[in-house]
């Protein structure tokens, strides 16, 4: 067995210390600095619940004879060496793959760590009694290379001291062993001008803060418990001393200036926003979920790459379509059943208010308001995704003894006689959505949805159909890595047809959204998204002036 041993020339032997049987952590030998904890990390499955992790870097494959070695030949100038090594030490182990690959570029530290393991299975067949099957000339080279490597040696059992004192320090302060505490805390600056009131606000500043508690029972489970605090981020007023007593919805008059984020309460108070529990059933196959408090889009898989409220689109309109939102907050029961690999079924029934019941019985199977869900989802290519959703909602009538669909999008979204006024009574509605995702290329999406929703008053002969639909383009990485700048065009939620006693009201033409914004990653945790968009024809009214909306939106996430 012979060594070159100069400096000059370790790099010749590349592809040694990948392949040694190491006695340290892989990761360690294939960095200069500490390894992240991530692939240890037992809440991983949390998060990255669609992921699988790859297991090529950090998991080696002995061999026996050299010939396991797929890319090593006969006429390799190194063969005898990695023979010997192999046939008469065991101290060489190969890629899952069977592979050595010799010929990548290797550091003195990681020939250093490959080296340390064969002086360890050396000193074992010593500690055995079988000196004899070491020659006097290997173990003179292997004395050589020792001398020579001793500093990286040396070294590298500090790092390994190092990873174990922080390892035990981590283990001693974390947080809980069963649950991971996530947060995202957002900082807007908004205003507005122009729509049906034709107002103009001050710059707004908000705030929202979300607190999670991931839990993980089983490494395949997941408990989600939310709090929320916020300064309502989408408040923006005429008067300076009182920012949030008048929103930009209610100043501008249409509720289609609405910004992404939204907020439950807007005092700075900590409530409970989210509470749902997933597990999976039959090897895995069926996803059940079980939520208290939750919001359909929090289950039911949106296939838009700007639904973040964070970091997505910076209008309410934009982030996904209002099926999604028709219900409102409600307690859920869902599943997901993964048929195969390219369709996909989920299906849930919630209802809210349940202790309120419904007038004439006319609520659904826990009373008060509910909604019933189904989606089916198709991934016809790699790049490509599709759904078509069902949801038959039922809407009970509010405090002031009326109903609307609960979208939060328009102030038109009620079933009308005179064009202003809510029905009295209930609603109900059956609405349909088709949505599509296509990724042109890795940094270049475009996705699509639609929505009809056909809406009746449950006590009076009176209907509406209502509209709405979105186009956009995504481009990933634009100017650099993390960043994306998205542009949107769509249709916001519009009476289009009426029955009944119903009417158009001042109906009398087709409003539009215009949407661009860039959010700019400054690090993994920081991003910062200016972005502007336009309602033409708000409320579905030629005469009512273009509502003009920009923000500036600061996200923190840990």
């Amino acid at each position: 067995m012979k060594f070159r041993v100069k400096s000059s020339t370790v790099r010749s032997i590349a592809g040694l210390s990948f392949l040694v049987t190491l006695s340290l952590s892989p990761s360690l030998a294939h960095s200069e600095t500490l390894p992240s904890l991530g692939n240890s990390d037992p809440y991983k499955s949390i998060r990255l619940e669609t992921e699988t992790q790859s297991t090529e870097q950090t998991t080696a494959q002995n061999v026996t004879s050299v010939s396991q070695l797929s890319d090593v030949k006969p006429t390799d100038w190194a063969f005898t060496a990695l023979q010997s090594l192999v046939e008469r030490y065991g101290c060489i182990a190969g890629y899952p793959d069977r592979t050595f690959r010799g010929k990548q570029a290797t550091s003195r530290y990681e020939f250093a760590a490959g080296l340390n393991a064969c002086l360890d299975k050396i000193n074992e067949i010593i500690s055995a009694g079988l000196a004899d099957k070491v020659s006097q000339e290997d173990l003179a080279t292997l004395q050589k290379l020792q001398e020579e490597f001793a500093a990286e040696l040396a070294t590298l059992r500090g790092r390994v001291d190092a990873l174990d004192a922080k390892t035990a320090q981590l283990e001693a302060q974390q947080f809980s062993t069963t649950t991971k505490l996530t947060g995202e805390v957002i900082f807007s600056a908004t205003a507005g001008s122009g729509g049906p009131n034709d107002a103009r606000s001050n710059i707004t500043l908000g705030n929202r803060t979300r607190l999670i508690l991931n839990t993980s029972f089983t490494g395949k489970d997941s408990l989600r418990t939310r709090l929320e605090a916020s300064n309502n981020l989408a408040a923006a007023s005429n008067s300076t001393t009182a920012p949030n007593s008048n929103s930009l919805a209610s100043l501008l008059g249409t509720n289609t200036v609405r910004i992404g984020p939204g907020a439950s309460v807007n005092d700075n108070s900590f409530n409970l926003s989210l509470l749902d529990y997933k597990f999976p059933i039959f090897d895995n196959k069926v996803t059940l979920y079980v939520a208290p408090i939750s919001f359909p889009d929090e289950f039911f898989t949106v296939l838009s790459p700007v639904a973040s409220n964070g970091q997505g689109s910076i209008s309410r309109f934009g982030r996904f379509d209002p099926l999604m939102r028709i219900g409102g907050t409600s307690s859920l029961f869902a599943f997901d059943w993964k048929v195969s690999d390219q369709f996909k079924i989920q299906a849930g029934y919630g209802a809210s208010n349940p202790a309120s019941p419904a007038p004439g019985g006319q609520g659904g199977l826990f009373g008060g308001s509910t909604i019933a869900l189904v989606q089916l989802l198709f991934k016809p290519a790699e790049n490509l995704d599709a759904s078509v959703t069902y949801a038959n909602t039922y809407h009970q009538f509010g405090s002031n003894g009326k109903s609307s669909l609960g979208t939060g999008l328009t102030s038109s979204e009620f079933i009308t006689t005179n064009g202003i006024n809510a029905i009295d009574g209930s609603t109900r509605a059956n609405s349909i959505a088709g949505n599509l995702a296509w990724k042109i290329t890795p940094k270049i999406s475009f996705h699509t949805w639609g929505t009809v929703i056909f809406a009746d008053a449950v006590n009076t002969s009176a209907s509406t159909t209502f509209t709405s639909w979105i186009t956009g383009l995504t481009f990933n990485d634009l100017f650099s890595e993390g960043s994306v700048g998205s542009v949107l065009f769509g249709q916001p939620i519009n009476r289009t047809s009426v029955g009944g006693l119903a009417n158009l009201g001042a109906v009398n033409t087709t409003p539009y959204h215009l949407e661009l914004f860039y959010r700019y990653r400054i690090n993994k945790n920081i991003s910062i998204t200016p972005g502007i968009f336009w309602v033409f024809n708000p409320e579905g009214v030629s005469t009512n002036p273009t509502a003009t909306v920009g923000v500036i939106r600061t996200t923190f996430t840990f």
